[in-house]
């Protein structure tokens, strides 16, 4: 919402993927428009190693887990596969060492998918690698206002898990039972 409080209700959340939308349509578009000059073998290779690398391995993780936190590594691996400065520098490593072609449209094509369609960003270690309903941001929704979006990720919510959660906060003068009457 503002630097202060880095988070997003559902609708900021649905303006930041239309934003990626946007970046998607085009990509199709550039691989529409040269669809014969691209060489489909890297293309696909492109496409798919960035999941390869940086999804598949965690998601089994974390269906395997039952409830116990997976090791950040996973975290660290999808967010770094699923950046667009990484992406970018792959990109300009192949147009340096293999040469500038068409098929790199995959890359963007599939990050901009990843966000705009699916709602895919970078995940936090604080987070269950999948998504899962967060009861505190359900209580943000409400403190706010705000409808609950439709459920995402799983049929129904599962009990958070994946992941370790942080510790009791410290009552501050902004958390106490007092000063929460006040602001209301």
């Amino acid at each position: 919402m503002d630097q202060a409080n880095p988070f997003e209700t559902p609708k900021t959340f649905s303006l930041h993927r239309a934003e990626y939308l946007v970046g998607l349509a085009v990509t199709t578009g550039l691989i529409i428009a040269h669809l014969s000059d691209i060489r489909w073998l890297p293309a696909v290779a492109l496409f798919l190693y960035i999941d390869l690398i940086g999804y598949i391995p965690g998601a089994i993780a974390f269906r395997k887990s039952d409830g116990a936190p997976i090791h950040k590594g996973y975290y660290v691996a999808y967010n770094i596969m699923h950046s667009l400065i990484t992406q970018g520098a792959v990109a300009a490593l192949w147009c340096w060492l293999v040469e500038p072609e068409w098929a790199l449209l995959v890359l963007p094509f599939h990050l901009f998918g990843d966000r705009g369609l699916f709602g895919n960003f970078m995940k936090p270690f604080a987070l269950p690698f999948e998504p899962v309903r967060q009861p505190g941001y359900l209580r943000l929704l409400d403190d706010l206002g705000i409808n609950h979006p439709k459920e995402v990720g799983h049929a129904g919510d599962p009990v958070p898990v994946g992941h370790i959660p942080a510790a009791k906060a410290v009552p501050t003068p902004l958390t106490t039972p007092a000063r929460q009457e006040q602001t209301r």
